[in-house]
């Protein structure tokens, strides 16, 4: 067999190992999702037909060609106010994951580079995160700050970056073991730069599926927060609060209903993506799912 041949099946064995994540039905479906929800949110006034604090209509009616998603206990069109509530959902969630990210990702480079006291100071501080459960942790932030969505934003901040940091620990002390690693401190590099251009690229992979994924708990976080009364006030639309009003009014269900169907959606969006992410990064995880 000609070399030409080689090189040609070689490349179609390498297209079949990578292709096969980005081609998963549920690939297509989240990237379909989540880019609809993210262009909704951009377009909310071209998309919703009436402002989110209209209160121009008759109160609870249910779903009509006017109103598809009906209207609430003050008459304002739900349609109109699950459009707008992803402007404040899905933005947040993003805003928060970058922090998270940022925050824990320095402390656990620093940790897992240096080592030392700075390891065990970050790691203690993790674990201690860790011993609580994220709602309740949150709750309890959010209550000694104060009620409001910037508050729930930095509680959920606080509980977030732990994670981060184990991972990127995890991976910079597997990293900064290596050989090239190695030879470039040996090489007069410093530590700053060498954990900059040598160690921090390689982890760029894996903290990106962790924050795909924290996409949808962050999403769920604000909404159960704003659930609760802890995010955002009234007469903010927010999918959250939104589903807290529908459980007063259950004869009502479409109150709480399509609220509840957005917060699903976006969540299992960004879920499926992460996933195809994990397995577009790392194909020992599609090969095992796909065998027999």
């Amino acid at each position: 067999m000609s070399d030409v041949a080689v090189a040609g099946s070689d490349r179609r064995v390498a297209a079949r190992a990578t292709r096969p994540a980005w081609r998963q039905p549920l690939a297509i479906v989240g990237a379909v999702i989540a880019a609809a929800w993210l262009l909704i949110a951009i377009f909310a006034p071209l998309v919703a037909p009436y402002g989110p604090l209209d209160q121009d209509f008759t109160a609870f009616q249910g779903p009509s060609g006017s109103h598809p998603f009906g209207t609430d206990e003050l008459g304002r069109d739900v349609l109109s106010r699950v459009v707008y509530g992803s402007r404040l959902s899905i933005p947040l969630a993003l805003l928060l994951v970058v922090l998270s990210a940022t925050i824990g990702g320095t402390l656990g480079a620093i940790a897992g580079y240096f080592r030392g006291i700075a390891d065990g100071i970050v790691m203690r501080v993790t674990d201690l995160v860790f011993a609580f459960p994220a709602i309740i942790l949150a709750m309890v932030v959010t209550a000694v700050l104060g009620r409001g969505i910037r508050n729930a934003v930095l509680a959920i901040v606080i509980v977030a970056w732990p994670s981060y940091a184990r991972v990127v620990r995890g991976l910079v002390l597997s990293i900064g073991d290596s050989e090239y690693v190695q030879s470039s401190r040996l090489l007069g590099v410093s530590s700053r730069s060498a954990l900059v251009r040598e160690v921090l690229p390689n982890v760029a992979g894996p903290v990106l599926v962790l924050a795909t994924l924290d996409l949808g708990t962050a999403i769920l976080l604000l909404a159960a927060l704003s659930f609760l009364g802890l995010g955002a006030q009234p007469p903010d639309p927010e999918w959250g609060s939104m589903v807290a009003t529908g459980t007063q009014y259950f004869q009502y269900w479409w109150m709480g209903t399509f609220p509840g169907l957005a917060i699903f959606t976006a969540v299992i969006a960004f879920n499926f993506l992460g996933d195809s992410l994990r397995d577009a990064f790392d194909p020992r995880t599609a090969q095992e799912g796909r065998r027999p």
